[in-house]
């Protein structure tokens, strides 16, 4: 869906030689192109040239399959998270999966502008995107976690067989009494309404 203020999303065909094409520039773009496009906000579907299918979601997790790879140590979707993923995969459980991501995420995009500016003015520019990182791991743990709830039970019928316990995040960079404060309250009160949700 295009954002509130955009009229419609650019329009990419995808042809039979793999390639994309931006109907909106006429011109052939890469996945890069697209995570670009993304990054920068601006929304497009993809279609499948020949039988006109929108293939958009395998289009983007293909995006993210070449940033995790391209991301090596710095990448966002920790080893846990992923086997605790496709795990839902045919489960029960899995069609409440896409609604909570997508409220974690959403909600993780809106305390970013906060957090940004909080870290930039205590410690530099830089700092955000160390703080950031470590957000985010921690919200894929927490979201692991609040998933096993969901699932006591692991293979074999036995609670939480094959699991591994979750990684424990890095801490983010000290910071001063006050504005640590501020951002443990902040992650306090996003963890509060996950658990809220996770409980409906």
């Amino acid at each position: 869906m295009a954002e509130s203020g955009k009229s419609t999303p650019t329009v990419i065909k995808k042809y039979a030689n793999r390639r994309l094409y931006h109907t909106g520039t006429s011109t052939y773009v890469t996945l890069e192109d697209l995570a670009a496009m993304v990054q920068a906000g601006e929304d497009f579907v993809v279609y499948d040239a020949k039988s006109g299918e929108d293939i958009t979601r395998s289009v983007l997790t293909q995006i993210i399959f070449e940033q995790e790879n391209k991301a090596g140590a710095e990448n966002l979707l920790p080893v846990a998270f992923l086997r605790q993923l496709i795990r839902f995969y045919g489960d029960s459980m899995r069609a409440m999966v896409p609604s909570f991501l997508e409220y974690s995420m959403d909600n993780l995009a809106r305390e970013q502008d906060g957090l940004r500016e909080k870290m930039s003015q205590t410690f530099g520019p830089t700092a955000f995107q160390h703080a950031m990182e470590e957000q985010v791991r921690a919200n894929m743990s927490f979201f692991s976690e609040a998933m096993r709830m969901f699932t006591p039970f692991g293979a074999g019928g036995q609670p939480g067989a094959g699991d591994k316990p979750a990684e424990t995040p890095v801490p983010a960079p000290a910071a001063p009494k006050g504005e640590l404060d501020d951002l443990k309250r902040q992650m306090a009160e996003m963890q509060s309404r996950l658990e809220a949700l996770a409980k409906k």
